[in-house]
C-alpha cells in the first residue's frame, strides 16, 4: 500500500513536501523539532501530517505523552520515504556532474561549536558557486550521528571521527582546545600553571559524550589525575557566561572565542594545553561523496590557514 501511494505521489506536487515533513517527524520523534528545522509552523506541521495519513489511509503515527512513535505503516513509509530522497539525491549528483558546479545541492550538518565557522564557510562557498542551494544543520553529537547512522545528509562536522559508523573523514583544519578563566581570575597572571594546580580548579564541564569533555579528562587521566565538574552545562555559550561571572575554569575550542573582543577571557598558560585536535569532514563509506561535498571539502582546505588561526583572546 505504501509504495503504491508514493507512485502516485510522484504526480502530486504538494505530497513531496508532505513527504518532507513526515521524514523529519520520524528521524527527530517531534513535531516541535521537524517545524524548527522546515521553519514551519507547528500547526502546520500537524495539518500536513493529518493530509498525508488521509491519502494513505492509515495513521502514521501515535503520540504518547510527549513522545511521538511510529506505526508500522509509518515505519514503512519513513523508510519508503528515504528511499525516494536518495534517488533524488543520486539524480541531482547525476546533474551535478554534467554541469560541473552551476547547480546543485549542499546539505550540511555539524555539532554545535562548528557554528562559529560553518555558517561562514558556506557563505563564502555560496558566493563562489551562486548556482548551488546550501543548508546547515547545527545540533548535538547524537543527532549528527543519529543523521549519519541513516545517510541523511551529504557531509558532516566533528570533532572526533564515530567509532561506530564506518565512515570517511577528513581533517580539514586545526582545532585547538584552550583553558579559559575570567580575565582577572588568579590563574590569569602564572605561567606554567601544573595540572594538578588545575585539577583543583572548580571545573564548568560540557555534557558527558563531549568529545571536548573526553578529551580534557583523557589529558587528566594520564597524569593519575581526576577533575570533578563544579557545574555541568549543555552549550559553550552557557559554560563562557558561567566563566565570566566567576563560577570556574572549563577548556573550550579556540574557534569558541572568534566573536570575542582580545582580552574577554583569559587563555591560561596551562600544562598539557593547547591540546591540538582537528575538525573533520565526514560522509558514511556506504555512500558515495557528492561532487558539489567534494568541491566544498577542497574549497575548506585551501582555506585551512586562515581557519586555523581564530583570534578574540588575549
Amino acid at each position: 500500500m505504501i509504495y503504491s501511494f508514493l507512485f502516485d505521489a510522484v504526480r502530486r506536487h504538494s505530497t513531496f513536501r508532505q513527504l518532507e515533513i513526515f521524514e523529519a517527524i520520524a528521524r527527530l520523534g517531534s513535531f516541535t523539532r521537524a517545524a524548527q528545522e522546515l521553519y514551519l509552523t507547528q500547526p502546520t506541521v500537524s495539518m500536513q501530517m493529518k493530509k498525508l495519513s488521509d491519502i494513505v489511509g492509515a495513521p502514521l503515527v501515535e503520540q504518547i505523552g510527549k513522545k511521538v512513535l511510529l506505526t508500522e505503516d509509518g515505519r514503512e513509509l519513513a523508510q519508503a520515504s528515504r528511499e525516494i530522497f536518495a534517488i533524488l539525491d543520486r539524480y541531482t549528483t547525476s546533474v551535478a556532474q554534467r554541469r560541473g558546479l552551476e547547480k546543485g545541492r549542499l546539505r550540511l550538518m555539524a555539532i554545535t561549536t562548528a557554528s562559529y565557522f560553518a555558517p561562514r564557510l558556506l557563505g563564502e562557498f555560496g558566493r563562489l558557486h551562486p548556482g548551488i542551494d546550501v543548508s546547515l544543520r547545527v545540533t548535538n553529537k547524537e543527532q549528527v550521528l543519529a543523521s549519519m547512522a541513516d545517510n541523511l545528509d551529504d557531509l558532516y562536522l566533528l570533532g572526533t571521527p564515530p567509532e561506530e559508523i564506518d565512515v570517511v573523514a577528513t581533517p580539514i583544519m586545526d582545532n585547538p582546545i584552550v583553558v579559559l578563566a575570567a580575565p582577572d581570575h588568579p590563574l590569569a597572571r602564572e605561567r606554567r600553571i601544573s595540572l594538578e594546580r588545575l585539577a583543583r580548579e572548580p571545573w564548568i564541564m560540557r555534557e558527558v559524550g563531549s568529545g571536548t569533555r573526553k578529551a580534557i579528562e583523557t589529558l587528566f587521566q594520564e597524569r593519575g589525575l581526576e577533575i570533578r565538574p563544579h557545574l555541568e552545562l549543555g552549550s559553550n555559550e552557557a559554560i563562557k557566561q558561567a566563566i565570566l561571572v566567576g563560577l570556574g575554569i572549563s577548556a573550550l575550542s579556540s574557534h569558541a572565542l572568534v566573536l570575542h573582543q582580545p582580552g574577554q577571557f583569559a587563555v591560561l598558560d596551562a600544562e598539557g594545553f593547547p591540546i591540538q585536535r582537528h575538525w573533520y569532514a565526514i560522509y558514511p563509506a556506504s555512500r558515495q561523496i557528492t561532487v558539489v561535498a567534494r568541491a566544498f571539502v577542497d574549497f575548506i582546505l585551501q582555506r585551512h590557514e586562515d581557519l586555523s588561526t581564530p583570534s578574540g583572546a588575549s
